[in-house]
């Protein structure tokens, strides 16, 4: 019996990258799986398939986590087909990079209505069947840019740095209904971003962590699960950094 049997999980953002790692990996520990996409219906199909190759339940299901109704309704579907909810990952984020003289209002609002209010917004929805089984588990996503800053991402590093201030605060809010509240904050992770790095770069960049290699997807997965899992129960309010060592 894997930790997680029994349990429901949902992750938001599931359909590429970390949140589909994320996803395939709760699954593997047991969890019945639904994760949400927005606009890659192909990328969905795959994470649906790599979790069912993988024997484990999954729902995909289309979301906008910075709409608060469709978010309500979404964690209604969840309880109502898979009998629960136990584990919640909010991945789910956009970036909208430029320089703040550049930087349109619209690109700062549409990062924190994802990134933040969405964040906000799932908490907001879980809470209730959560806080009725006396029981859950909230990771949410946040970044090393929310601790050194990055040039260019003021509206992403802000909304990670407003993820880590959320996390804390449910953290205390809903400790007594035995509800953990906690962060994973990634490093520099292998993605498609990264891969397209020039030699120079991708040598500067590693120049700067500790352990001298970029992150991988599984390395952040391998965190979540763990802070999922009843060892963890006692772990609340924390932001815990997968980041090799890079100062944040």
């Amino acid at each position: 019996m894997t930790e997680l049997e029994g349990r429901v999980a949902l992750v938001t953002g599931g359909s590429r990258g970390i949140g589909r790692g994320i996803a395939i990996e709760l699954a593997r520990a047991g969890a019945a799986l639904a994760f949400t996409y927005r606009s890659s219906p192909e990328g969905a199909q795959e994470t649906v398939k790599h979790i069912e190759e993988a024997g484990g339940r999954c729902l995909a299901l289309a979301c906008d986590v910075s709409d608060l109704e469709a978010v309500e309704a979404l964690v209604a579907k969840v309880v109502q087909e898979l009998g629960g909810l136990d584990i919640v990952v909010n991945n789910a984020g956009i970036t909208r990079d430029q320089i703040i003289m550049r930087m349109k209002p619209e690109d700062f609002d549409a990062v924190i209505a994802t990134n933040l209010r969405g964040t906000w917004n799932v908490c907001r929805a879980v809470t209730r069947p959560m806080m009725k089984q006396r029981r859950g588990r909230i990771i949410n996503l946040s970044s090393v840019v929310a601790g050194m800053g990055n040039p260019g991402q003021s509206n992403y590093a802000a909304s990670k740095g407003g993820v880590e201030a959320l996390t804390r605060s449910l953290a205390r809010e809903l400790a007594s209904r035995n509800i953990t509240v906690n962060a994973v904050a990634p490093g520099f992770i292998e993605t498609d971003m990264t891969a397209a790095l020039s030699e120079d770069q991708a040598s500067a960049l590693l120049e700067q962590i500790p352990i001298g290699r970029l992150g991988t997807v599984g390395d952040v997965a391998h965190a979540i699960r763990f802070l999922a899992a009843d060892a963890a129960g006692y772990i609340t309010g924390q932001i815990l950094h997968v980041n090799g060592g890079l100062d944040s």
